[in-house]
């Protein structure tokens, strides 16, 4: 998961702020936000999946769409969820039928994770307060992190882990829900510790839980890994999610990156994954951008 960036808040928070875009020269009125919106909405051209990839997206990254206008863009594309919602969103998208694919859980962050012990207490205390309430909406996988490195060593590193998330498995489990420890790469998180397949997957087998998985990011991987459709095969086990990003860049899906992303889905298919493949990139042209990464993932 990547923060917001500047630029995007930036724009939002102008709009947020007016509560209409300025129109363009000639035009005889401002054109409300939420009006403009709509339009695009109305736009959008529906798609029906053809393979049986189940997608989903990160809202983050299409920051200016209302959520409410959002899911229906999403449904109309095909997908079922959002991805990477703070638990005051899951009514809403309960109210429009559509599935959190990958909740938040304010407490948690990427740089204080479970990697040290005296996070525990505070990490447990969240996620015992939102695990119920995820199975209560429908929220099938909740995140969490590693944590930065800060001088712990990966031994250390796995164990405290192991001890910190087993503390709230039983609550998961109890409740159905799957956490999902994301894999990100520590040259743009600097010091981040699940920074290899190989590193989280030792946590997911020493905890031996159905209720804690790998959220595989492909864009990050390849930037620490590389080797994406071997790993995928050989860490099927642990990994319940993916994520999807051009790289270099974190851009669209398309042939200026270096990732071919169909054999990457047909290799996630053969392996039996039922999830979600979440995208989650900075996209060049908003919804059309979005329409190309569903149907390049699109694979029979």
């Amino acid at each position: 998961m990547s923060p917001i960036t500047r630029r995007s808040l930036l724009k939002t928070a102008a709009v947020s702020a007016t509560g209409f875009i300025l129109p363009s020269l000639g035009a005889s009125k401002a054109v409300s936000a939420a009006e403009k919106v709509a339009e695009t909405v109305e736009a959008v051209e529906t798609y029906v999946p053809k393979g049986k990839i189940r997608q989903s997206v990160s809202k983050w990254c299409f920051g200016k769409y209302p959520l409410d206008e959002f899911c229906r863009i999403c449904k109309k594309l095909g997908m079922p969820g959002i991805d990477l919602l703070d638990p005051d969103a899951w009514d809403l998208m309960l109210k429009n039928d559509m599935i959190v694919t990958m909740g938040n859980v304010p407490g948690a962050s990427i740089p204080v994770g479970f990697n040290k012990l005296q996070n525990h207490d505070k990490l447990v205390e969240a996620y015992e307060r939102v695990i119920p309430l995820a199975a209560e909406k429908k929220v099938p996988n909740l995140i969490c992190f590693s944590g930065n490195r800060e001088g712990t060593s990966d031994e250390e590193g796995i164990e405290n882990c192991v001890i910190g998330l087993k503390r709230v498995l039983p609550s998961a489990e109890k409740h159905g829900v799957t956490l999902q420890m994301e894999l990100l790469n520590a040259r743009g998180h600097k010091d981040y510790h699940c920074d290899h397949t190989k590193w989280g997957a030792e946590i997911a087998r020493k905890i031996g839980s159905e209720r804690f998985k790998l959220l595989y990011d492909i864009f990050h991987m390849q930037i620490m890994e590389g080797n994406i459709i071997d790993t995928i095969k050989e860490y099927k086990d642990v990994i319940g999610h993916y994520h999807t990003a051009g790289v270099p860049g974190r851009k669209d899906l398309d042939e200026h990156q270096e990732l071919f992303y169909p054999p990457i889905m047909r290799a996630i298919l053969a392996t039996g994954f039922t999830g979600f493949v979440a995208h989650e990139f900075h996209p060049k042209s908003d919804l059309q951008s979005l329409r190309q990464a569903i149907e390049v993932c699109d694979v029979t």
